[in-house]
C-alpha cells in the first residue's frame, strides 16, 4: 500500500494528472487514459473503451483507432497490456488519486465506528486534499462523467460532512464556518450541509446567525423544492432556539443545557419524538394507510379489552425505488400516538450499529455509555425498549439483518419498515407492496407540487407527464418541483422534453432528487451477478417477462425492489415486471457497461425463436418451415420444453396430446407481449434475420386469438426486416401471412394485393400456398376452384400432406362437396392437427346442414365444438356455436338458438372480434324475429349495422339494415 503522504502517481480528482508531467493532449487519447485508471489493474473490454471514447456514437473504423491511441499511449504511460478482448493498466488502485480517496474515506469510517474520532477526522482530510477541482475535468465523455464522476463527486461532499460532524464533536465549530457556508452556497439543497452549518455557528456562539442560516435553508427548499426542512434540519433549529448543545454545557445567556455535544437529553421529561414533519402535498394511498391504522387499532383494542399485548407489530412497506414508501411510512406515523414516543432512524447502507447508537441516545442513553459492541448495544437497546410502548419508522432498510436489531421489544409497541425488498425472512412481520399512484392520485400530486391552476390549464399534457412518469411519486414530485422553478414553463414543454427516452432520466433531475440516484442505490447494492442480470434485462422493451427469457432466475431482483412479481400467468409461470423508469437506467447501465443491447439479443434471439418455433408447430403442424412432419407429444415428458414431434403412427393417449397442446397455445398467450416486443427489439438492435422469422412464428397465435393490432405491428416490423436484409422467401412468408390477417378483417381486395406481390418472391410449393390463399379471396367460384385444383397438384406431387389438406377443405367447402371434406378431416386427423380437424367438422357442419340434414350437421358441429373446449380455443368455439344456433333454428327451436348465440356473441365481444361480434349479431336479429321480439330484432340488427360500419364492410352492413327493414316492417313501421 502507498504511503498515504506521498502523492499518487496519477490523478482524476481534477484535470488529468500524470507523476511524469502533462497529461496527453488529444481529447480521446486524456478519455481513453482516464477509463483505464478509473478501473485501474482490472481489464476493461473494448467495447467499453469505445463506447466512452466516442460517448456511445463510434464510427465504423472505431476498432482499428482505438489500437493506434493505445499505441500512443503507451510511449507516456508505461504498464498498458493487452487482455483478451481488451485492455488492462498494471498500476496499483492506491497509484490513482480517486481509488485512494474511496480506500481513506473507509478507514475513516471504521475509524469513527470504532470511536477513534480526532484521527478519523484527520484521515478524512487527507481523503478530501486529494482533490485538486472537479473529478475528470477535462475529460470529455459524458459516459465516464455519469458512472463515475458523479459518484465521486456524492462521495466527496458525503465525506466533507462526515468530517465535519467529527469536527464538530471535537469543538471545532468556528474553524469549519467559512468551509460550511462555501459547501452550502455550491449545493443549496443539501440539507445535511445546512445542519452542520447551523451547529457550527450554534458551537461558535453565533447563535443569530445559526437562526438566519435556518430561514435561508428553508426558504431555499420551499421555492426550489416545494418541501418544508426535513426531521435533521428542524431539530438543529430546535436546538438552537433552546440554546442547546453547547460544547460547554452554558448557553449564551448563562443557563446550564442538560443537552450533550450531539444535542440530546440525558433525561428530558416527556416522550420522544423525532418524526420527519409530515409531507403537506401528500395524496391518496389511502389503502395502506387504512391498512397500517387497522392494525394499530387491532393491537390497541386488545390493550383496551383488558388483555397483554403478547409481541410488538413489525409492519413492511416494500416497492421500487421512488414509489414513496417513506412519505407514506411518516404520513401514516403521524397520525399514531404512542404513550412513550416515536423514533425514527435512516438506515440506507448504515450498519445496525451505528443506528443502534442513535436510537439509544434518542432512548436517554448518555453519549458516553452507549457500549462499544453491537451485541451490547442490542441488549441494552432491548432491555430499554422492553417497557416502553414506542412507534419506531425504519426508512430505508436495506435487508432483514439491518432491521432486527433494531425491533423494540415492549408489548404495544409498533415498527413501520420501509425497503426495497419485502424482507420476506423477518420473522412475524405483516408486509404491504406499494406500488405507483392512481392517474387521479397522480395528477393530484403534479397539482400540490406544481400549482392546482397550471395543471386544470393543461389537462391532457398534466396526464402525459404522469405517464411519462410512470404514475412514480419520486418522478412526479421532480417534474412538479421543475415547473414550479420554471413559471415560464408550459406543461406541454415538459412533456415534450420527458417524451425523449434518451433524456427522460436526466430531465428527471431537480437539486439533489433524482429518479437515477434512486434507482443506482438499488443497482450498487446488487452483487455482480445481479448487475449483469438487471443489465441484461435492459435489452428488452417488454413491459413483463418470465425467467426463461434470460435462462436465470430473477427473484433476487424482484427481493431487491428492480422487479415486482406479476404471479403466476395462464401457462403456470412466474412473470416479472418493472417500472419504465427502471428500463431506461437498466438500457442506460447497459449501453454504458457492456456496449448495448445487441449482444443480449444475439445470445438469446436462439432460445427465443426455437421456443416459439416449436409452439407454433402444435398450432399449425407439419406446416411447412415448422420442422415437423406431423405434431405428436412423446409419451413420458413433462413439460412442454422437453416434447418435440414423434413419428407418424406413434399412439399417445388423447389427454396427454390435448393437455400439450392446450399448454403450448396457453404458453404463447402468456409470452404474447413480449414476443411482440421482442419482434421490434430484435429489428432495432439490427438482428433483422430473427425480427422476421419471429414475426412469422407469430401469425398463427394472432389468428387464434383475434389479436389483429399485434398482427398488424409485427408483420409490418417484419417485412421491414426481411427487405432490410432482402431475404426474399421470408418476404413472401410474411405477405403470405398479411393476406391472411385481411382476410380475417373481410378486406379481401387487400389480401389478394398481398398475395399477388408475394408471388414474384417464390417458387414451388410456397407459390402453391400463395395459389391456395388467392382462391380463398377470389370473388368468382371457378376462378377459385382453379387456383385450388392447381394447389392440389403441387401439393399432391411433392407429398405435402398439410397443403394437401388444407386444399382440399378448401375446395370441399367451395363444392359444398362432403367426400372431399371427409378426405381433409381425415388428413387432418393423420397429421395429428386437432385443429385443423375442427374447421374441416365446421365446413361438413355447414354442408350437411345445407342438404338438410341436421342430425349429421349437429353431429360435426358438436364434434368441433369438445376440440374447441378441450383445446381452451375460446374464439372457434364461438364460430361453431354460431352454428348449432343456426341448426337449431332449422329444427324449429329459437329459444335454443338465441340462447347459443348469446354465448356466442359473450365470446366475441369479450376479445373484441368484431366480424364475429358483426354476424352474432345478426344470427341473433334472426333467432329475435322467429321469436315474434321485433324490437330486440331491431337493436340486434342496428348494432350489426354498426360494426359492419367500422369494419368498411358494405355488403355486411346492406344485409343488415335489410333485416331491421324487415323487423320494422313486421312492426307496422317505415323507415
Amino acid at each position: 500500500m502507498a504511503d498515504d503522504r506521498v502523492n499518487p502517481r496519477f490523478g482524476v480528482l481534477g484535470p488529468l494528472r500524470l507523476e511524469a508531467g502533462q497529461a496527453p493532449g488529444p481529447a480521446k487519447h486524456r478519455t481513453l487514459l482516464a477509463a483505464l485508471l478509473l478501473e485501474a489493474g482490472r481489464p476493461v473490454p473494448v467495447e467499453r473503451l469505445v463506447s466512452v471514447v466516442w460517448d456511445d456514437r463510434p464510427p465504423a473504423s472505431a476498432g482499428p483507432v482505438l489500437r493506434v491511441y493505445v499505441s500512443a499511449l503507451r510511449k507516456v504511460v508505461d504498464g498498458i497490456r493487452t487482455v483478451p478482448g481488451g485492455y488492462v493498466l498494471d498500476v496499483e488502485p492506491d497509484d490513482v488519486d480517486c481509488h485512494r480517496f474511496e480506500r481513506l474515506v473507509a478507514t475513516a469510517r471504521r475509524e469513527r465506528e470504532s470511536g477513534r474520532i480526532e484521527q478519523a477526522a484527520g484521515t478524512y482530510g487527507m481523503a478530501l486534499g486529494l482533490w485538486r477541482g472537479q473529478a475528470l475535468a477535462g475529460v470529455e465523455s459524458s459516459a465516464l462523467r455519469r458512472t463515475y464522476a458523479v459518484p465521486l463527486e456524492e462521495l466527496r461532499l458525503t465525506a466533507l460532512e462526515e468530517r465535519v460532524r467529527l469536527d464538530l464533536r471535537l469543538g471545532r465549530g468556528a474553524e469549519v464556518v467559512g468551509e460550511l457556508r462555501a459547501l452550502v452556497g455550491a449545493h443549496p439543497l443539501r440539507e445535511r450541509a445546512w445542519v452542520c452549518l447551523i451547529e457550527a455557528l450554534h458551537q461558535a456562539g453565533r447563535r443569530s446567525e445559526a437562526l438566519g442560516a435556518y430561514q435561508d435553508a428553508r426558504r431555499t427548499l420551499v421555492e426550489e423544492l416545494g418541501l418544508e426542512p426535513g426531521a435533521e434540519l428542524t431539530a438543529a433549529h430546535r436546538r438552537v432556539l433552546e440554546d442547546e448543545g453547547r460544547p460547554s454545557g452554558r448557553t449564551a445567556e448563562g443557563r446550564t443545557s442538560g443537552r450533550t455535544a450531539e444535542g440530546r437529553t440525558s433525561g428530558r421529561p416527556g416522550p420522544v419524538d423525532e418524526l420527519p414533519p409530515d409531507i403537506s402535498d401528500f395524496v391518496g394511498r389511502q389503502h395502506v394507510l387504512d391498512w397500517i391504522v387497522r392494525t394499530a387499532g387491532e393491537q390497541a383494542s386488545v390493550r383496551t379489552a383488558g388483555e397483554q399485548a403478547s409481541a410488538p407489530v413489525h409492519l413492511v412497506l416494500h416497492g421500487p425505488p421512488g414509489c414513496g414508501k417513506s412519505a407514506a411510512a411518516v404520513h401514516a406515523a403521524t397520525a399514531l400516538e404512542r404513550p412513550d414516543g416515536r423514533l425514527y432512524a435512516s438506515l440506507g447502507a448504515r450498519p445496525p450499529g451505528a443506528a443502534l447508537e442513535d436510537l439509544l441516545r434518542s432512548l436517554g442513553c448518555p453519549d458516553g455509555s452507549v457500549p462499544p459492541g453491537l451485541e451490547e448495544r442490542v441488549r441494552l437497546y432491548r432491555s430499554m425498549t422492553a417497557r416502553r410502548r414506542l412507534l419506531v419508522v425504519l426508512d430505508d432498510a436495506a435487508d432483514e439483518a439491518q432491521v432486527r436489531p433494531l425491533l423494540p421489544t415492549g408489548p404495544g409497541s409498533l415498527t413501520l419498515v420501509t425497503s426495497r425488498s419485502p424482507l420476506a425472512g423477518l420473522e412475524a412481520a405483516r408486509a404491504y407492496e406499494l406500488g405507483v399512484l392512481s392517474e387521479d392520485e397522480a395528477v393530484a400530486m403534479l397539482g400540490e407540487v406544481a400549482g392546482h391552476d397550471r395543471v386544470r390549464a393543461e389537462p391532457e399534457a398534466a396526464r402525459r407527464i404522469v405517464r411519462l412518469c410512470g404514475h412514480l411519486p419520486l418522478a412526479l414530485r421532480i417534474a412538479g418541483s421543475r415547473l414550479a422553478r420554471k413559471p415560464g414553463w408550459t406543461l406541454d414543454h415538459l412533456a415534450g422534453r420527458l417524451g425523449d427516452e434518451r433524456r427522460r432520466l436526466d430531465e428527471l433531475s431537480a437539486g439533489d432528487l433524482a429518479v437515477r440516484g434512486s434507482l443506482a442505490l438499488g443497482y450498487r447494492g446488487l452483487p455482480d451477478r445481479e448487475r449483469r442480470l438487471l443489465r441484461g434485462l435492459g435489452a428488452l422493451s417488454a413491459p413483463d417477462f418470465a425467467s426463461w427469457v434470460l435462462g436465470a432466475d430473477l427473484e433476487p431482483l424482484a427481493e431487491a425492489g428492480l422487479l415486482q412479481s406479476r404471479g403466476l400467468d395462464e401457462a403456470g409461470q412466474e412473470r416479472y415486471g418493472w417500472h419504465d423508469l427502471t428500463r431506461l437506467y437498466a438500457a442506460e447501465r447497459l449501453a454504458e457497461e457492456d456496449g448495448g443491447a445487441a449482444g443480449v439479443l444475439a445470445a438469446r434471439a436462439g432460445v427465443i425463436l426455437e421456443r416459439t418455433r416449436r409452439a407454433r408447430a402444435t398450432l399449425l403442424p407439419a406446416e411447412p418451415g415448422s420442422g415437423r412432419t406431423e405434431s405428436h407429444p412423446p409419451p413420458g415428458q413433462g413439460t412442454p420444453d422437453q416434447r418435440s414431434g414423434t413419428r407418424e403412427g406413434a399412439a399417445e393417449p388423447d389427454g396427454l396430446k390435448t393437455g400439450w397442446l392446450r399448454q403450448e397455445a396457453r404458453w404463447l398467450s402468456a409470452e404474447r407481449r413480449f414476443l411482440v416486443a421482442a419482434v421490434d427489439d430484435f429489428h432495432r438492435a439490427g438482428l433483422h434475420e430473427a425480427a422476421w422469422r419471429l414475426a412469422f412464428y407469430l401469425t398463427p397465435l394472432f389468428e387464434l386469438g383475434a389479436h389483429h393490432d399485434d398482427w398488424h405491428l409485427t408483420t409490418a416490423t417484419g417485412l421491414d426486416a426481411a427487405r432490410a436484409v432482402g431475404h426474399r422467401h421470408g418476404e413472401a412468408l410474411l405477405l403470405r401471412g398479411l393476406a391472411d390477417l385481411h382476410r380475417a378483417e373481410g378486406r379481401t381486395e387487400a389480401a389478394a394485393a398481398a398475395l399477388r406481390a408475394a408471388q414474384p418472391l417464390v417458387e414451388g410449393l410456397e407459390l402453391a400456398r400463395i395459389t391456395l390463399r388467392l382462391g380463398l379471396v377470389q370473388a368468382r367460384p371457378a376462378e377459385a376452384e382453379q387456383a385450388f385444383v392447381r394447389a392440389l397438384r403441387v401439393f399432391e406431387e411433392a407429398g405435402d400432406r398439410r397443403g394437401q389438406a388444407d386444399a382440399l377443405r378448401a375446395l370441399g367447402a367451395l363444392r359444398r362437396d362432403r367426400e372431399v371434406l371427409d378426405r381433409s378431416l381425415r388428413a387432418y386427423q393423420s397429421l395429428g392437427d386437432p385443429r385443423g380437424e375442427a374447421e374441416a367438422l365446421l365446413d361438413l357442419a355447414r354442408v350437411h346442414l345445407g342438404a338438410g340434414r341436421r342430425a349429421e350437421a349437429r353431429d360435426c358441429a358438436e364434434r368441433r365444438l369438445r376440440i374447441n373446449r378441450r383445446l381452451g380455443d375460446r374464439l372457434p368455439e364461438a364460430a361453431a356455436l354460431l352454428v348449432l344456433a343456426e341448426i337449431a333454428r332449422a329444427d324449429g327451436a329459437p329459444e335454443a338458438a338465441a340462447a347459443l348465440v348469446r354465448e356466442s356473441l359473450e365470446t366475441f365481444t369479450s376479445y373484441g372480434e368484431r366480424r364475429g361480434t358483426a354476424q352474432a349479431l345478426m344470427a341473433l336479429a334472426h333467432a329475435a324475429l322467429d321469436l315474434d321480439d321485433l324490437d330486440g330484432a331491431v337493436e340486434a340488427s342496428m348494432r350489426a349495422m354498426g360494426e359492419f360500419d367500422r369494419l368498411g364492410d358494405e355488403q355486411g352492413r346492406a344485409d343488415a339494415e335489410q333485416l331491421a327493414q324487415e323487423a320494422r316492417r313486421r312492426r307496422g313501421r317505415r323507415i
